[in-house]
C-alpha cells in the first residue's frame, strides 16, 4: 500500500477506534498481517477453546494457521464432516474466544455484518466469553448507508461468487435482494454500546483484507 495512503487509513481506523471504546469495545491498530497474529497470540491462552465464523480476513493472516498448529482446542465448522456440522456450530456459543471479521465498520463507533444460516453473527452477539473480530483498515466506511452500501455492491457478491452460491448476484456483482434458496444476506445485525465491556475485541490491520 502506498505509505501516504496507509497514512490516512491509519488515522481513520485510529478515530474509529476512539469512538468503539466508547461503546465498551476493545481495540487495538497494528501495521501487517504479521503483527496480528502474534497479536492474537498474545490475546488468547493456550488452551483456550476457539471457534471462529467464516472469515476470508482470518485466512489471509495466518490467524487460521495460528488455531490449527497452536495449543488451543480448535474446530472449524466449516471443514468438520457434514453429520458433525449442526454440533460443531452449536460450540461456537460455550467457546472461550470465538473470531470472525465484519462486513463493516462505521466511523462512529457501530459494527455491521449480514450473515446466512446465522452462524456468524450469533455467536458475536451471544455466548462466548471473549470475540475477537480481525478487520483491515478497508472495512471502515463513513456511516451505516455506507456499510449497507459496501455490502450490497462488494461483500456479498463477493462472498457468494467464492461460496458458488447460486445467486443473481454471482451475475450482475451486485445484491439483487432475491429470494434464492442459497442467498447469504439473511440476517443483518449494528452492535453498538456494549452491556458487557471489552468482552468483544476489534483488531484493525493497516492493509485491504477480505471483503
Amino acid at each position: 500500500m502506498d505509505i501516504n495512503v496507509a497514512f490516512t487509513e491509519e488515522k481513520r481506523a485510529l478515530r474509529t477506534m476512539e469512538n468503539l471504546r466508547k461503546n465498551r469495545m476493545e481495540t487495538y491498530f497494528v501495521k501487517t498481517s504479521e503483527e496480528a497474529v502474534e497479536l492474537v497470540k498474545s490475546l488468547i491462552p493456550e488452551g483456550s477453546v476457539c471457534r471462529v465464523g467464516g472469515s476470508r480476513t482470518l485466512h489471509e493472516t495466518g490467524i487460521i494457521s495460528l488455531l490449527e498448529n497452536g495449543n488451543y482446542d480448535y474446530r472449524d465448522s466449516h471443514t468438520v464432516p457434514a453429520e458433525e456440522t449442526e454440533k460443531a456450530r452449536r460450540e461456537a456459543f460455550f467457546a472461550d474466544y470465538f473470531l470472525a471479521s465484519a462486513n463493516a465498520i462505521t466511523e462512529d463507533g457501530e459494527i455491521y455484518n449480514v450473515d446466512g444460516a446465522g452462524t456468524r453473527v450469533a455467536p458475536i452477539i451471544f455466548g462466548p466469553q471473549n470475540v475477537i473480530l480481525v478487520c483491515g483498515t478497508n472495512k471502515i466506511v463513513s456511516d451505516l448507508a455506507a456499510a449497507e452500501d459496501r455490502l450490497r455492491n462488494l461483500a456479498a457478491p463477493a462472498n457468494a461468487k467464492r461460496l458458488g452460491c447460486k445467486t443473481p448476484c454471482t451475475e450482475t456483482g451486485t445484491c439483487m435482494n432475491c429470494q434464492s434458496p442459497g442467498r447469504i444476506c439473511c440476517s443483518y445485525t449494528v452492535l453498538s454500546y456494549q452491556r458487557i465491556p471489552n468482552r468483544i475485541k476489534i483488531i484493525f490491520i493497516g492493509e485491504h483484507l477480505g471483503y
